[in-house]
């Protein structure tokens, strides 16, 4: 096991110049001449990385300054990238490209493009199916006439499942997906909710609904069918990695997709919770930490062929309950993983970071 991201700090002299760290995020134009560690998305992480050695650079992106930014990374010697796949209506297509060639000249990028393809899409929880954090029965739809198909099959079935779209965030292009007893005019029907706070419950046809998942599959586009997991309303865990290290959790009620309280209307929502913050040791997780560190991470870089600093120096899997093992503990059931954007995270998780990318730095030198 590489355990490099956890060396301590090497010392330098007061001669050496301090190796600097893009800390991207997305803004406009005023944002970006008004950048600053404190207004920054993510100031928390300038004085971890000062405490290692390393000066953190705010670099606000947008694709209008994309060549602006390619200068400011060849003068830098790493880039941590705080932007989501989708931001004011733009991908990331041009971002990746610029990340891709600044890695290859020797700027250390977290995360690479290539390791987002790889982990951060809902891609994932199809590639994973044969690990045991998978929900069975989790499948891909590459083309609306098969989404079509699959809807037919399932309200014939009476099942309810959980529509994804291939990259998003935020809830953006999640849908929980019930068959609706009562056909409309148009033909068999479904009750469907999309998981953004404020969504409306909305009963359509399979075809109009269909329809409405179009702009899903432009592209390399496509969706995740996973099945409704009924412990939803118990909440969610986040495990925060630096590398292939759990250095933090956070848990909350998802109150997406839930079913509504007891005597509201079925399409109202829970009340808001908030994520509760833990470190790495904190007793409760301690099962599901020893289960991703030792079984999962181990089967998910042999899969995709990782080293342990391969991984991103800061990503997050959200686990689900699933139905409880035979013994009566918990099974744990992947939900997503979030490698683009995560932010934010419990203070545990800033030390360990910083030292992650001080080491990757040193490496390159």
């Amino acid at each position: 096991m590489d355990t490099a991201s956890h060396r301590p700090a090497v010392s330098r002299t007061s001669s050496t110049p301090a190796a600097k760290v893009a800390v991207i995020y997305h803004g406009d134009a005023e944002r970006r001449r008004n950048a600053s560690p404190e207004t920054s998305k993510v100031p928390s992480i300038f004085p971890a990385l000062a405490a290692v050695g390393l000066e953190g650079v705010p670099v606000v992106y947008h694709d209008d300054v994309r060549d602006l930014v390619r200068e400011q990374l060849r003068t830098l010697q790493a880039a941590l990238v705080w932007v989501n796949p989708i931001e004011q209506g733009s991908d990331r297509t041009h971002l990746d490209a610029l990340l891709r060639e600044a890695a290859a000249h020797g700027v250390y990028v977290s995360t690479h493009p290539d390791t987002i393809l790889k982990l951060g899409t809902k891609q994932v929880l199809v590639d994973t199916q044969a690990m045991s954090w998978s929900a069975p029965g989790t499948q891909v739809y590459r083309t609306p006439d098969e989404l079509r198909a699959a809807l037919h099959t399932h309200g014939a079935m009476g099942a309810t499942r959980v529509l994804k779209q291939y990259r998003g965030h935020s809830g953006i292009g999640i849908w929980k997906v019930e068959p609706e007893s009562a056909a409309s005019g148009a033909g068999p029907s479904v009750r469907v909710r999309e998981a953004p706070r404020g969504s409306v419950e909305q009963v359509l046809s399979i075809d109009a609904f269909v329809e409405r998942c179009a702009e899903y599959f432009a592209g390399a586009g496509r969706m995740i069918d996973q099945p409704y997991q009924p412990r939803l309303p118990e909440g969610m865990t986040r495990c925060y990695l630096v590398h292939d290290r759990v250095e933090g959790f956070g848990h909350q009620a998802v109150n997406a997709l839930c079913p509504a309280p007891a005597g509201a209307p079925r399409d109202a929502f829970p009340p808001t919770t908030q994520r509760l913050y833990s470190p790495p040791d904190y007793p409760a997780f301690q099962a599901l930490k020893r289960q991703l560190e030792t079984e999962w991470l181990p089967q998910l870089m042999a899969m995709f062929h990782l080293t342990p600093t391969d991984l991103p120096a800061l990503w997050d899997c959200d686990f689900l309950l699933g139905e409880k093992n035979a013994d009566g503990t918990d099974r744990h059931v992947l939900c997503e993983i979030n490698v683009s954007s995560v932010s934010p995270f419990p203070e545990s998780v800033l030390a360990p970071l910083a030292r992650a990318v001080r080491a990757r730095v040193d490496a390159r030198r």
